[in-house]
């Protein structure tokens, strides 16, 4: 009895026993959506708010994310306040990629006074709309230049300091002036956070049109009325004297 027991409960320890190794690996959790870490509502956390008004006669709203990149995120509202964006063109768009501005220079060389931030990469991804810090082949040397990201860029992801999300405006984004540098560049006309509650600053008029003066000439003489042609004697033809005998 107690070996048929012992024999019956084999199989069944076989199976416990080999069960953790047929266990499918576990399912990784999926990735929240982009919705849960960007808070959309620009009228939430004003002072997170940046807000950038193109001298194409839009206003881009971007979303600050101090969770994710305190130290930058104090870097863009300190120059903002000062006014450092104002008249600052982007520099450098390339179509399909992104439109990098936040050089005083506008060669891509320049920066801020402040110093040089120490790289705060992290784990949100370079969508269609990310904001995120420029700077050299070195890690820690991004200062006041900034992109926007036009598509898709993963190969970016813990290489730059990503620090915010455009949240309205992003057709005036996709309107910003292609090359590097380009011919008529996007400007910058204001930057400023939310919670200073600055009017939108828009392009001048374009000049009006001038119309060409009307001409000054005198206006020609009205044609004489035809009258009947008066017959003209004919003419003699000259008669050659004759010789004298």
């Amino acid at each position: 009895m107690i070996r048929r027991s012992l024999l019956s409960a084999f199989p069944l320890a076989l199976a416990l026993i080999a069960a953790p190794a047929l266990a499918k690996d576990p399912v990784p959790a999926p990735a929240p959506a982009l919705s849960a870490l960007v808070d959309m509502d620009p009228t939430h956390d004003p002072d997170n708010v940046l807000l950038l008004d193109l001298s194409n006669g839009g206003r881009v709203t971007i979303r600050l994310m101090p969770k994710w990149a305190p130290n930058h995120v104090e870097r863009i509202k300190t120059l903002a306040k000062r006014g450092f964006y104002n008249g600052i063109i982007f520099h450098r768009v390339i179509d399909g990629f992104m439109a990098q501005t936040g050089d005083p220079t506008g060669t891509g060389q320049g920066g801020s006074d402040l110093p040089d931030l120490k790289a705060e990469f992290n784990t949100l991804p370079h969508v269609r709309g990310t904001v995120s810090m420029a700077r050299t082949d070195q890690p820690d040397t991004a200062n006041s230049q900034f992109f926007i990201v036009f598509y898709p860029r993963f190969a970016l992801d813990r290489k730059y300091t990503d620090f915010g999300r455009v949240i309205g405006g992003m057709q005036y984004v996709d309107a910003i002036t292609r090359g590097e540098p380009p011919a008529n560049p996007t400007k910058i006309l204001q930057a400023s956070i939310a919670s200073e509650n600055k009017p939108q600053m828009l392009p001048p008029p374009p000049p009006p049109v001038t119309l060409a003066p009307p001409s000054l000439a005198p206006a020609p003489a009205a044609p004489a009325a035809p009258t009947k042609a008066t017959a003209k004697a004919p003419v003699k033809a000259p008669v050659k004297a004759k010789p004298k005998s």
